[in-house]
């Protein structure tokens, strides 16, 4: 008799662990200021169970489903040095002290609006999710996604298959499709540093971003938070700086964000203020979308009027998208310039492949490549004892080097 009891105890709560792992859809680990946290997106009443070095830790609801998002969004603080975290049985990536593959990819939502419509149902023409699996086999120590995941704004035209039965809008439905199922190989294979693009900001994309992925808290379960103040992510004798641009204007300069800019760049001497110090933030202050008769386009006219004078000479280098191509850039006195913007949107066929000698905003380029019309992602693999020299590397969706550079502080040789 005890030992069927036994039997049927051990039994139910196999089938409730089941269960309530069936209902945890994904998990991941994200860097914040301050550290690292837990994340889970649950269809469950409650937040998964998480464990941390073997003891039972609650998380926290971060925001309450409504009809928009039926989920469950929980988080979950880890403490430095916690060597194993689980959330539903499942383990969790966690930091390494040093981080030597550093993985970059960016803009990889489907687009589908009222002028264009990717085919998302077409592998070929949208590949995030084979993508996200040869990234995942790449064994990054940290993952930079320099935003835009989200991308479907507006219904499919009824008569295009490529994308039909596509959900739209600012939705649980569409972060699932854009982001969170193709992405599902990336969220086990390392921690993330999640950049804003201006794809998430509140008029687009904003409330999914603020439930789900924004690394400050959410003080409103409906609404959708502004843009927060950077913060350093220390990956081993390297800052990485997170700056939301994701609202800075790229045409005429806008005196108040001019303003706001700078002083988040003469911030960046007191959040890392020792070592070289790297950026990351959606936006590029100088690339090239086109380059025709002199004229390029693509550089952002308020962060290169914020930053002028006000970047601290310790910064050699910025990781962005917002561009669908690949594009790496070095300047005479100025950080070097990376671009990831083509591992899943539309590509930008326009961007120039040979961009040495250009003059973008004032910048001329001394050295650098480019390689437009082609999805992708970009490793950096750090090379010697510090952290002033990497091996860039560009890769198709099939993990095929296309492009290789050496970055010795603001210098490139490709």
């Amino acid at each position: 008799m005890r030992q069927g009891l036994r039997w049927l105890l051990a039994a139910a709560l196999a089938a409730f662990a089941c269960s309530a792992q069936a209902q945890t859809l994904y998990r991941w680990t994200q860097y914040v200021p301050g550290g690292l946290e837990a994340r889970a997106i649950t269809r469950d009443a409650q937040c998964p169970q998480a464990r941390i070095d073997r003891r039972a830790t609650p998380m926290r609801v971060r925001a309450d489903r409504n009809e928009a998002f039926p989920v469950l969004a929980c988080a979950l603080t880890i403490p430095r040095g916690a060597k194993a975290v689980e959330i539903a049985g499942e383990a969790l990536p966690l930091p390494k002290a040093r981080a030597d593959h550093i993985l970059v990819l960016g803009d990889t939502g489907c687009r589908v609006t009222r002028l264009y419509n990717q085919s998302c149902n077409d592998p070929a023409d949208w590949p995030f999710a084979a993508g996200a699996r040869t990234e995942a086999g790449t064994t990054p120590d940290v993952i930079v996604h320099v935003g835009d995941m989200h991308y479907r704004e507006t219904a499919c035209r009824p008569w295009n298959d490529g994308c039909a039965n596509t959900p739209h809008g600012d939705t649980w439905a569409v972060w699932e499709s854009d982001f969170f199922a193709p992405a599902k190989p990336l969220l086990a294979a390392a921690p993330l540093v999640m950049v804003r693009g201006n794809h998430e900001t509140c008029g687009r994309g904003g409330k999914g971003w603020s439930r789900f992925l924004d690394p400050y808290p959410l003080v409103s379960n409906s609404g959708c938070l502004r843009p927060g103040a950077p913060f350093v992510v220390d990956l081993g004798g390297l800052s990485l700086v997170v700056m939301d641009v994701s609202e800075a204007g790229e045409g005429a300069k806008r005196e108040a964000q001019v303003a706001r800019f700078r002083a988040q760049f003469q911030s960046l001497e007191g959040l890392a203020p020792q070592g070289p110090v790297w950026l990351a933030m959606h936006r590029p202050i100088r690339a090239a979308a086109l380059a025709a008769l002199g004229y390029v386009t693509g550089q952002n006219k308020v962060l290169a009027e914020a930053s002028q004078n006000a970047m601290p000479a310790r910064v050699a280098g910025i990781l962005s998208g917002h561009i669908h191509t690949f594009q790496v850039l070095a300047y005479e006195d100025l950080p070097a310039q990376l671009v990831a913007g083509h591992s899943g949107a539309e590509l930008h066929w326009t961007a120039p492949e040979d961009v040495t000698g250009l003059t973008i905003e004032g910048a001329r380029v001394v050295s650098g490549t480019g390689r437009a019309g082609v999805h992708g992602f970009v490793t950096l693999t750090r090379e010697g004892a510090g952290a002033d020299g990497w091996r860039l590397e560009n890769h198709d969706i099939s993990g095929r080097v296309l492009d290789q550079c050496r970055m010795t502080k603001r210098q490139l040789v490709c």
